[in-house]
């Protein structure tokens, strides 16, 4: 669950305890190419105040005009049981509000939904529960239910079943400059992040507000951090010290990326001490991801946080990238074609001065 969608709940639940009309809408099916996927939901107040986004920003207008008296001095959110509404059925219409050639997307517009009912809901999501949240589409009655799993959001007409919660979270492990970057850009792509560095003259400069800090042993912060499958802990230290003991407390959990910041032959020592003094092997060191990064010729913190920020993302939406673009694989085969300029270079001097001898 993106933080996005919690930041819509909460809209939402502190719209309706103060007594103003609302409406939920999230997105149930899609055909062809669609701006946003299923479960995107958005908040929208009957004074055309709105949160969260279903489509690019046309499909909101129309909800806006439709349902609100900003645009519509007539409009107003009315009462009663949830409705769909299905855009860009022909070729006018998703030209008309801005959707890919062949998109349509249907909508399940909830309105004025229960105040306690989302009370309850963002008291477990901000306690990180998951929540599989039922909604009968015949009268508009929500059900909430605590669950393990998580699952992907299922739409059969009648009744809409979505799983919410918890929200992607980061730890990092070192409070450097490389770690505000990298802060900075998970809090934007809706990740709830932790610092953690024990060491005060980190620490006491870091500039990045809405971050949690902590001052413990990472190790003891892994732990207490409690790494679920939306998860990711990133060590940026190069301090083997503060590093390797958080990195083996976290190859033990649930997070779905582990990675280090570091060269490659320090990547391989890293790997070396882990067999060595604490029995890992190579099969229990296949998710340690390091050097970490997507290559891009990175070389200031900031360049090197967007790597690593994309590595994460492409991890999180399970794409699979070609072996290429790791940082390893690029710089080993970058080295070879630069020995093979050097040796042609060489091999070009050598003969520069047999070619420009004089003739007898």
């Amino acid at each position: 669950m993106d933080n996005i969608d919690v930041m819509v709940l909460k809209a939402l639940r502190d719209w309706r305890s103060a007594g103003q009309r609302a409406l939920l809408a999230t997105v149930v099916r899609t055909w062809g190419s669609s701006p946003r996927p299923v479960g995107s939901m958005m908040a929208l107040r009957e004074d055309g105040r709105a949160i969260g986004s279903v489509s690019g920003g046309c499909i909101e207008d129309d909800l806006i005009a439709r349902y609100t008296q900003a645009l519509n001095r007539n409009a107003g959110i009315p009462d009663g049981p949830p409705q769909l509404a299905r855009y860009g059925v022909s070729a006018d219409e998703a030209h008309r509000f801005g959707l890919p050639c062949g998109g349509t997307l249907e909508l399940l517009l909830e309105f004025n939904p229960d105040a306690a009912s989302l009370q309850d809901l963002v008291q477990q999501l901000e306690g990180g529960s998951l929540v599989q949240r039922a909604v009968d589409c015949g009268n508009g009655h929500v059900a909430l239910t605590p669950t393990q799993q998580p699952g992907t959001l299922e739409f059969d007409g009648h009744t809409l079943t979505n799983h919410l919660g918890p929200g992607y979270r980061m730890l990092l492990i070192g409070a450097g400059a490389l770690a505000e970057y990298l802060a900075t850009m998970a809090l934007f792509n809706g990740f709830t992040v932790t610092v953690c560095d024990p060491r005060e003259e980190y620490m006491g400069s870091w500039a990045v507000p809405q971050v949690r800090k902590v001052s413990d042993m990472p190790d003891d912060a892994v732990t207490a951090f409690k790494p679920d499958a939306r998860s990711c802990i990133v060590a940026l230290t190069h301090d083997p010290k503060l590093d390797d003991l958080a990195l083996l407390e976290a190859l033990h959990s649930s997070a779905f990326y582990v990675g280090a910041i570091g060269s490659r032959r320090n990547n391989q020592s890293r790997r070396e001490r882990m067999k060595e003094h604490f029995g890992e092997t190579e099969a229990s060191l296949a998710l340690l991801r390091g050097p970490i990064g997507l290559y891009i010729g990175s070389k200031t913190p900031a360049e090197i946080a967007v790597s690593v920020m994309a590595e994460i993302l492409a991890v999180k939406n399970g794409v699979s990238l070609p072996q290429i673009m790791s940082v390893e694989t690029a710089k080993q085969e970058h080295d070879v074609a630069m020995n093979e300029a050097s040796t042609q270079c060489a091999v070009a001097q050598m003969l520069e001065p047999a070619a420009a001898a004089p003739k007898p």
